[in-house]
C-alpha cells in the first residue's frame, strides 16, 4: 500500500488515527488546531474523504460527519476513510458562514501559509489532504432561510462524478459547474473527485437532511467496495440546470407548496402580499421542474430569490 503521511505522521495500513494540525491562535491566544480522524484498512482501496462545516454556520454537515464518527457507522474493508467534521472553526465560533475577516473558505483554494486564515485553511487542506484523496463527499447547507432539499451538485462534465453522484443516491443530481478557487475545483485539478452534498439551511438542524447525508454516503462507501453494509438504492433525478425565480414586489411571502415537490409551468407557488391586504401578487412558475431550493424567509424584497427550480 502506498504511504499516507499527514502533518507529517504516517498513519499505517490497519490503523486508526487522530491527527489535530496546528492553524493559529484567536486573540485570547487560545490554540485552534483541525482535528482529522483517518481509519484505514489493511487491504488496499480508495481514499474517500468525508468533510463538513466548510461553511461553519451549516451545522447539518457538522453534524452529518460526528455520527459518522462517534457511533462509528463506516469500518472500511479496505481503502481508507478520512473525516474532517469541522473544517471552519472560525466561523463554527461565531455562527458566521466565513472568518472573522469576511474571507470565504470555499473561495480560498488553493490558499497559502502566510495568506489570510481562509487562506491558510485552504493551504492545509490542499497540501496534506488532496493529494492523498481519490474522491470526496463535502456537505453543506442552504444559507440563512435558504433552505435545499437533498441533493448532490456536481459538474456533469465530470463523467467520474457524475457515476458517484448516481451512487450517493440523493433524490436530486443537479448539474453544477465547478466554481474557481472552491475546494471542489482545486481538488478536481488533481484528478480528484469531490461530490457536493446540499441539505437544509444553516444554523438549523435537519434530521431528514442528516439521515439522508449517511445514508447517500453508505450507498457510495458500498458502490466503492469499502463497507459491507448496504442501503437500499435510490434512483435519482437528475436535474440538467436550475434557476431562481425571484420576487417580483416586497412583501409577505406565502408559499403553497414544499420542497420536493414536482411543479408545472403556470402553477401559483405562493402569493406577495404587502401588510394591510392591499396588495396581493400570485408568484407563478416559469417552467416545468422540481422544488429544490426554498426561501423560509416570511418577508422578502423585491428581487430575492424565492423557489430554486431544477428542470431535468
Amino acid at each position: 500500500m502506498k504511504e499516507m503521511v499527514i502533518n507529517g505522521i504516517r498513519i499505517r495500513p490497519g490503523q486508526s488515527l487522530n491527527i489535530e494540525i496546528a492553524i493559529a491562535r484567536l486573540p485570547t491566544h487560545t490554540l485552534i488546531d483541525l482535528p482529522v480522524f483517518i481509519d484505514r484498512s489493511k487491504q488496499e482501496g480508495p481514499v474517500v474523504l468525508i468533510s463538513g462545516g466548510v461553511h461553519g454556520d451549516e451545522i447539518n454537515g457538522i453534524v452529518a460527519v460526528k455520527k459518522m464518527l462517534e457511533e462509528k457507522l463506516f469500518k472500511p474493508v479496505k481503502g481508507t476513510l478520512i473525516f474532517i467534521p469541522l473544517v471552519n472553526i472560525y466561523g463554527f465560533l461565531s455562527n458566521s458562514r466565513t472568518f472573522p475577516d469576511g474571507r470565504d473558505l470555499n473561495r480560498s483554494f488553493p490558499g497559502n501559509n502566510k495568506g489570510s486564515l481562509a487562506s491558510q485553511i485552504a493551504y492545509i487542506l490542499t497540501t496534506q489532504i488532496i493529494p492523498h484523496i481519490d474522491y470526496g463527499i463535502d456537505i453543506h447547507t442552504g444559507g440563512r432561510m435558504l433552505s435545499n432539499y437533498p441533493q448532490i451538485r456536481v459538474d456533469f462534465k465530470d463523467k467520474i462524478g457524475l457515476d458517484l453522484a448516481k451512487a450517493f443516491g440523493a433524490r436530486f443530481i443537479i448539474n453544477s459547474s465547478h466554481i474557481d478557487k472552491s475546494f471542489r475545483k482545486e481538488a478536481f485539478k488533481k484528478d480528484k473527485h469531490i461530490l457536493v452534498y446540499e441539505g437544509g439551511e444553516s444554523m438549523r438542524l435537519d434530521d431528514l437532511v442528516v439521515r439522508e447525508a449517511i445514508a447517500g454516503t453508505r450507498r457510495l462507501l458500498s458502490h466503492l467496495g469499502m463497507v459491507e453494509d448496504k442501503e437500499e438504492n435510490y434512483s435519482s433525478l437528475v436535474m440538467k440546470e436550475s434557476s431562481w425565480l425571484r420576487a417580483k414586489i416586497s412583501g409577505i411571502f406565502t408559499p403553497s407548496i414544499s420542497l420536493g415537490e414536482e411543479v408545472k409551468r403556470g402553477q401559483v407557488l405562493a402569493k406577495l402580499s404587502d401588510p394591510y391586504g392591499q396588495v396581493k401578487v400570485a408568484v407563478k412558475c416559469t417552467s416545468n421542474g422540481y422544488v429544490i431550493g426554498l426561501n423560509n424567509s416570511p418577508v422578502v424584497n423585491a428581487g430575492d430569490a424565492l423557489f430554486h427550480i431544477g428542470k431535468g
